[in-house]
């Protein structure tokens, strides 16, 4: 079947993932973790096949006149590969959720009932840009027990095909499937408008990328789509708190990479830490080039400087992504948590403050997928929180929230264990 017959194409990828789904529900953990432990090392060998592959995208990328950040999104560098291997390792020592019950209980009939996690079945996976993106996506699938499309930027395309070709081969030494992960062959934009519209073959979608990608995703799709649009963060410094720590974390929160989800585009601070706080973290930003656009108050305590102007009601709920930062003064908690619900994305926001009661506050009302006390909002990872690697983030309330990993790849049936009970 060739990419060229968009409709036939598709169809025929999906039935073989439909197919592959059933056979990765029931394969063992052995199995599922010997083929991740295959990848990794299938992935450490081949990294003169892999720098050929994405050698290629890079000259193409280049040539069509990509931004050089955007470049250096899509390389495969030994370290990458590296690092990839280890999250299939990572994985692959870790729990396997599928069959686990939970909250088995006896009712007076005689029955038990509890609930059991099993895998989705099949997942649409559309991103962009970073071809690691490729191997996070096929190992969490492997682990829980679910088919996978894939389907990445047409700018890393070889890259993701010899990584793909990796993948089957190490389902395939561990005796599962090799259709269980698929890869999109095609650049054609019509094969992701097919995908998204096929319920009989993909149970969920799951969009990584820029907004206007998550955006077309979501309004298109006829199938659930687990998403999250926006990542604009914020660190609140409250009226109690260690300044040398709010300086160390708002500075890393927003400065140590400024293109992740994670990282901190709002910044509050309680009035009353105003004078001594600002013009300490506005001297780091100053020196690190990140413009600040402040509010009235906020401005006037850090002085007149190139990088210091003013804020429009727009920039509260402005994800950047870039060296710039929204400040503004707060005069209570309340007014903090107020702010951030109203103009926050729901993604992470942190409180830092030594004052208890107000941290335990905040954990409990923001209303935010990951909510943090004195710790970096780049701390937002599935790989820092431990789930081995993520297949996105989720500001959605229902299902999968934050961090979505191998959990967040299941759901849950309801199991009934009797022992002949009939309902009078």
């Amino acid at each position: 079947m060739t990419p060229t017959d968009i409709p036939a194409y598709v169809a025929h990828v999906g039935a073989l993932a439909r197919a592959a789904a059933t056979a990765m529900a029931a394969a063992t953990t052995a199995a599922k973790d010997q083929a991740l432990r295959a990848l990794a090392r299938r992935l450490r060998e081949a990294g003169s096949e892999l720098a050929a592959a994405n050698e290629r995208d890079l000259a193409a990328a280049r040539t069509a006149g990509l931004a050089e950040p955007l470049v250096d999104r899509l390389k495969l560098t030994p370290k990458v590969i590296a690092t990839v291997a280890e999250g299939c390792e990572q994985i692959a020592a870790m729990p396997d959720p599928v069959g686990e019950i939970s909250g088995l209980r006896r009712r007076p009939s005689g029955i038990a009932v509890g609930q059991m996690r099993v895998p989705l079945g099949v997942f649409a996976m559309i991103y962009e840009s970073r071809p690691n993106v490729t191997i996070e996506a096929a190992s969490l699938a492997i682990k829980s027990g679910n088919a996978c499309i894939l389907r990445g930027g047409s700018e890393a395309l070889q890259s993701n095909l010899a990584l793909w070709r990796l993948v089957q081969a190490a389902l395939v030494e561990a005796g599962l499937p090799a259709d269980a992960v698929q890869l999109i062959e095609t650049t054609d934009r019509a094969a992701v408008g097919r995908l998204i519209t096929m319920p009989e073959c993909v149970d969920v979608v799951i969009p990584r990328g820029g907004k206007g990608l998550i955006e077309r995703i979501s309004a298109e799709a006829r199938v659930p789509v687990i998403k999250h649009l926006d990542g604009n963060c914020h660190v609140y410094v409250d009226a109690e708190v260690d300044l040398d720590l709010a300086v160390t974390v708002t500075d890393n929160a927003k400065t140590q990479k400024y293109s992740p989800c994670n990282a901190a585009e709002s910044l509050l601070v309680h009035a009353a830490q105003a004078a001594a706080f600002l013009p300490r973290i506005g001297a780091v930003f100053a020196a690190k080039g990140v413009e600040m656009r402040c509010c009235a108050r906020a401005a006037a305590l850090l002085g007149p400087q190139p990088l210091v102007v003013r804020a429009t009601e727009a920039d509260w709920a402005t994800e950047y992504l870039a060296p710039v930062i929204s400040i503004k003064l707060v005069d209570s908690l309340d007014e903090a948590i107020a702010h951030i619900n109203r103009f926050g994305s729901h993604h992470t926001d942190a409180i830092l403050t030594t004052h208890h009661p107000n941290a335990m506050r905040f954990l409990r009302e923001v209303d935010s997928a990951s909510v943090m006390v004195n710790a970096s909002t780049r701390f937002a990872d599935g790989f820092e929180y431990g789930l081995g690697a993520e297949i996105g983030i989720s500001t959605d309330k229902f299902h999968a929230r934050g961090p979505v990993g191998l959990e967040g790849l299941t759901s849950m049936k309801w199991v009934v264990l009797g022992q002949g009970e009939v309902r009078g």
